[in-house]
């Protein structure tokens, strides 16, 4: 007759031969599992290692490293001519009881809370998932440039300053950061700015810091005014935020001010959110005759700008146009940038300019997200920015975009001369392609992905005035190019002839 403790093992432990993981690690944890939740109790003796092979059809030696895997961890202490006995380790928490499941249930995590809680519409997430080797996005770089190689050597160094761990141990928030100095002289170079630390704040990504902004400046009710098709992830965080979200046409100068004064200075503004360099989707720049009136308009009638500047970096042609933020002496802007898109994503950070009010209480919230933050990216960056690199990275992608740019030109041409209207952008890492006849374009994404292609919802745009993709082009190649173009106009013919 089995013992006690060989037939629960029976009935809790199993290898599944379909995962990667180990059948040594896989069953040592089905054990643990069974001694927290006081089905193995303290002191009680498991099979020798031959009979725990048998009973799991393994061989010994996996049987024997199962009990090592335990013994390392504190859960078993094994005892030369006497067996292996459970124990519990001194750290361990209270035992957890499963008095409601099925023994051999313990494993099913439960899908639906006991509890209620409240779902957001508002979050509701946009990602698809596809199997196509080919596919486009909304304009983002393409992380085989990143300089890996270099990288490595700069975040080792970062790694090995000796000012590190005081750093991560200061508790004096008084005194500004190297990196953030740093930063300031980069934007005030760069961008025109007179900022000082106080005017900064660094975080994650321009998610976040658009996130934050939202929190410190809108109430729920708030009117926030954005671009006629705008940005779907600008629009769920002012959502979020409880903002009543109303539409400003855009045209060849951009967002169109006049709209603004006839139809909203009645109502009271909270904010608006403008594109600094190119709108987004359609990368139009806001002309500088709009630019002033939305400066006057915020001075007269104390509302917020928020300016994105996403794509600074990318301007292929000329100069990038200085910030509306450069030249606010009212305390009407906020700016968001971005630093380090020559690097891989999770090196960027993103950055927020405004008064120094402002940027104080962004930092409450700041720290209720990311009290940690990341002091080893801040040397690096700090690094990277007071010798140059991110300069000179940035400069050494320029040219590999813009050749990207001419080639998708070039193709269009080839394929889509008389099917679609474009203009070249002066940068940026993406073109607003509208269809002069319009078709289905969820249709035209359905044949695209039967030929291994896949164009993403959020970068298409439908209505009864509008047919067009912003068409992300910066992480292709110029022979990935031709291939995605020829598969589209494939896709496009297929449609037509349905």
């Amino acid at each position: 007759m089995n013992s006690p403790v060989f037939d629960l093992l029976v009935q809790l432990t199993s290898i599944d031969k379909s995962i990667v993981q180990p059948a040594y690690v896989q069953v040592a944890q089905q054990i643990m599992n069974a001694i927290q939740r006081g089905y193995l109790e303290k002191g009680s003796k498991l099979p020798g290692t031959r009979a725990l092979s048998k009973l799991l059809n393994v061989h010994r030696n996996t049987a024997v490293a199962i009990y090592d895997e335990l013994a390392s961890q504190g859960w078993v202490d094994i005892i030369p001519n006497k067996g292996t006995f459970v124990v519990v380790p001194e750290d361990s928490k209270s035992k957890i009881k499963a008095t409601t499941q099925h023994i051999n249930q313990v494993y099913e995590y439960p899908k639906i809370p006991g509890f209620p809680f409240q779902q957001s519409f508002n979050l509701a997430s946009t990602k698809e998932e596809t199997a196509a080797k080919y596919s486009i996005n909304d304009g983002k770089p393409d992380l085989r440039l990143h300089p890996v190689h270099q990288f490595s050597r700069w975040y080792s160094a970062a790694m090995k300053r000796k000012p590190l761990i005081n750093k991560w141990n200061t508790t004096n928030a008084l005194i500004p950061s190297v990196f953030s100095i740093q930063l300031c002289n980069y934007l005030n170079t760069t961008r025109g700015f007179h900022i000082k630390p106080t005017n900064l704040l660094n975080t994650r990504s321009t998610e976040m810091s658009l996130y934050i902004v939202s929190q410190v400046l809108i109430n729920p009710g708030d009117l926030v005014l954005v671009g006629q098709l705008s940005n779907y992830m600008t629009n769920m965080i002012f959502q979020q935020a409880g903002a009543k979200i109303k539409t400003v046409p855009v045209d060849d100068e951009g967002l169109d001010i006049g709209y603004v004064k006839k139809h909203f200075l009645h109502q009271h503004i909270r904010c608006i959110y403008v594109c600094s360099n190119r709108d987004y989707p359609t990368t139009t720049t806001l002309s500088t005759k709009r630019r002033l009136q939305l400066l006057q308009l915020a001075k007269t009638h104390g509302f917020a700008i928020i300016e994105d500047d996403f794509d600074h970096d990318f301007q292929f042609e000329g100069s990038s146009m200085m910030p509306m933020a450069s030249a606010d002496a009212n305390g009407n802007i906020i700016y968001l940038g971005k630093l380090g898109q020559s690097l891989f994503p999770s090196f960027h950070t993103g950055f927020v300019v405004a008064p120094e009010q402002l940027i104080t209480e962004a930092k409450n919230y700041l720290q209720l997200l990311d009290t940690q933050g990341d002091l080893i990216q801040e040397q690096m960056l700090s690094e990277l920015i007071s010798e140059g690199e991110i300069y000179r990275l940035k400069k050494k992608n320029i040219v590999t975009y813009k050749q990207r740019r001419d080639a998708l030109s070039v193709f269009l041409k080839e394929f889509f001369d008389n099917i679609l209207d474009w203009q070249i952008p002066s940068g940026g890492l993406a073109m607003w392609l509208r269809f002069k006849n319009h078709i289905s374009l969820v249709k035209l994404a359905e044949e695209a992905e039967k030929l291994d292609l896949f164009l993403p919802k959020t970068i298409l745009y439908q209505d009864k005035n509008i047919c067009a993709i912003r068409f992300g082009y910066g992480h292709l190649t110029e022979e990935e190019l031709k291939i995605v173009m020829e598969k589209l106009k494939q896709a496009y013919l297929q449609l037509l002839a349905v």
